[in-house]
């Protein structure tokens, strides 16, 4: 009868099983979010020779309006122009 209760019950199990999973998924939020915050967002932006590329939100030090489409296309270079 002793050696029945000295071993872990099946809800001690259960409550230490929720527990470490608990304790895992905060860690992964506190360590996560440091990740993020060092990386940057980035954001795509169109070159002049028509390639989509990713920038660092970081880099970019103004913000500009929003061109028309007619702008668009003349600051655009096609291969034909080149």
């Amino acid at each position: 009868m002793q050696a029945s209760q000295s071993s872990p019950t099946r809800k001690k199990f259960i409550l230490l099983s929720v527990v470490a999973v608990c304790s895992a998924t905060v860690l992964k939020f506190f360590t996560g979010e440091n990740k993020k915050k060092d990386e940057g967002d980035t954001v795509k932006m169109l070159t002049q020779d028509g390639k989509l590329v990713e920038i660092n939100t970081k880099l970019i030090t103004q913000c500009g309006g929003k061109i028309t489409n007619e702008e668009l296309q003349k600051w655009v270079k096609t291969k034909a122009n080149s």
